[in-house]
């Protein structure tokens, strides 16, 4: 089934990473990274489909070798916790073919990433066959026409002119300045430092502690780098992930859709824990009913009435045993509880099929999800031990320092591979954070609890359907066999009265729940448990009411007759 998942990273050298070894983990390649001196080798990992390399028109041909365009990334950044590039994983419908995958990402990165001028790196993987997913891996830092990289961020001085402070870089303040607006710097009054301009402290004869102007604290933005760190951005590339998607799975003739936004957006209010999606829809449409109150409460009202069933027969078997209008209301009375029971057996049943489907659907993404965990867990504690050996080994033994730098770099990729994996999971449940899926799992507990209830429930209620069926064959044979056609008039004149009564029962008891085709297969069922044709009962029916027009028919010239005498009077 196709899903929607888009999972937005930065990778940045504060976190431990390096654009050199993402790429060249996600290409399972080998790349040298020259700002570190390490070499990244993970041509051993599995899974790889495809690799490809997308530039746009200004970038240098020769940055379709991703190790130059990754090294030419990590050269330009100098700082130790600089954001080296932005990196996608999203989810490949599974019902497309390798090709138009392919096709799917190429033209999604070539519209949304190259064209607003990023380089892409992009690589599919599928380690199962049943997980087709894409890394894609941009530049931040905007391009200029001759291919070299712009600012991210540019000084912005805070100058004052009339009291009032504004900010300017240095092209503007070139302008600014003829305008009247000053630069501010830190001078020392008393015991205490302020910014003023030079020319309001030269009067007051002020000493000037700090060469440096007072400015905005993270400087002036790219714009271009702005749009595409705004959350505006990123949700116009998930929106037109989710189109470029659906327009696949249209030209392809599968009828599938994927939604970008929020369940509670999308007006989904019923929960799962998840992330409610058609699983769940398809369980309330059935009428799944998952919570042990709800389930006993049925057996309450089933219990009701079959003890208020039993005294009315009992007090009916008193009165007159062989009475046809009260042998009438007994086997109707009977036949109404057993089309109860057989609806509980029938309602149990679709319950069972719609919770069988939930666990079948939910149990290989848990278990995945647990096995996923636990491997996370050790990659983590990896991590923790690889730290602590690095920094008790000597500085002079820079051998060493390398091969664990190369270890830690190869495990804090594989804890970011393991996070994807994670996150998808996760998703995969239409669930938020590990909290949903604890939740989750609970859940599937409680419905393995919810199937033990009701097969126990359906031995019951299959016990008392016996019971009943026994009952109504001895009821049924207790008149003379004169008196079978009086007996069969009798209950079809009283059978609506118990049919309204039924259903009252069943919406009584089942609440929304309540299907009258189930009605229906339950009637026929009983029916055929008792050994009584339907068509009998309605060609019976048919005869009376025909005989009831033909009686009015015959009367109705007696009057007409009558009325035209008068007249003539």
């Amino acid at each position: 089934m196709a899903i929607y998942h888009m999972q937005a990273k930065v990778v940045s050298r504060g976190s431990g990473r390096s654009a050199v070894a993402a790429s060249a983990y996600m290409s399972c390649s080998r790349m040298y990274n020259d700002y570190d001196g390490i070499q990244h080798d993970y041509t051993r990992k599995q899974g790889l489909i495809y690799q490809e390399v997308m530039l746009p028109p200004m970038a240098p041909s020769k940055w379709n070798d991703r190790e130059q365009l990754w090294n030419a990334v990590e050269e330009n950044e100098k700082t130790k916790d600089s954001r080296l590039a932005r990196e996608f994983v999203v989810a490949l419908p599974v019902e497309l073919d390798k090709d138009s995958n392919i096709s799917l990402l190429q033209d999604f990165i070539k519209k949304n990433f190259v064209n607003m001028g990023m380089c892409a790196d992009f690589a599919i993987h599928d380690t199962d066959g049943h997980n087709p997913h894409a890394h894609i891996l941009l530049t931040v830092r905007p391009l200029n026409e001759n291919g070299t990289w712009q600012y991210k961020t540019e000084k912005e001085y805070l100058c004052i002119k009339d009291g009032q402070e504004k900010g300017f870089t240095a092209s503007e303040f070139k302008t600014a300045q003829k305008q009247g607006w000053e630069k501010q710097y830190r001078y020392k009054i008393g015991k205490k430092k302020e910014y003023l301009t030079s020319s309001v402290a030269q009067e007051k004869g002020y000493e000037r502690i700090d060469k440096h102007p007072k400015s905005s604290r993270y400087g002036r933005q790219n714009p271009i780098s702005e749009q595409w760190n705004s959350d505006e951005q990123l949700c116009i590339w998930r929106a037109n992930w989710a189109d470029a998607v659906n327009k696949m799975l249209a030209r392809n003739q599968i009828n599938a859709t994927i939604d970008h936004r929020s369940f509670a957006d999308q007006g989904i209010t019923e929960q799962p824990t998840i992330h409610e999606g058609y699983i769940a829809q398809n369980m309330e449409k059935k009428g799944i009913i998952a919570d042990r109150c709800e389930i006993n409460r049925q057996i309450r009202a089933d219990n009701k009435m079959l003890r208020e069933l039993k005294a009315n027969v009992a007090k009916l078997a008193e009165a007159v045993e062989k009475s046809v209008p009260i042998i009438a209301e007994t086997l109707e009375a009977i036949r109404s509880h057993m089309i109860f029971t057989q609806y509980h057996l029938l309602h149990n049943e679709m319950q069972k099929e719609v919770i069988h489907d939930w666990m079948n659907h939910f149990n290989p993404i848990l278990n995945k999800y647990n096995t996923v965990k636990k491997e996370l867990k050790a990659k983590v504690t990896e991590r923790k031990e690889l730290n602590v050996k690095k920094e008790k080994t000597s500085i002079l033994n820079p051998i060493q320092h390398i091969k664990l730098n190369q270890q830690l770099t190869t495990v804090t990729e594989e804890i970011e591979e393991l996070k994807s994996r994670k996150e998808q999971l996760i998703f995969q449940t239409q669930c938020s954070t590990d909290k949903d899926m604890t939740n989750l799992s609970k859940k599937y507990d409680q419905m393995n609890n919810n199937l033990d209830i009701l097969d126990s429930q359906d031995i019951s209620l299959q016990k008392q359907l016996e019971k009943d069926a026994a009952a109504f064959r001895e009821e049924k044979f207790r008149p003379e066999p004169e008196q079978y056609t009086e007996l069969l008039d009798t209950r079809i004149q009283i059978r609506s009265d118990f049919r309204d009564k039924l259903i009252e029962q069943l919406k009584s008891t089942f609440g929304k729940y309540y299907d009258y085709h189930r009605r229906d297969i339950a009637t026929n069922e009983v029916d055929y448990l008792n050994v009584e044709d339907p068509d009998v009962f309605s060609h019976r029916a048919w005869e009376l009411e025909y005989q009831r027009k033909q009686e009015v028919r015959r009367n109705q010239p007696t009057r007409t007759k009558k009325r035209s005498h008068d007249m003539e009077l």
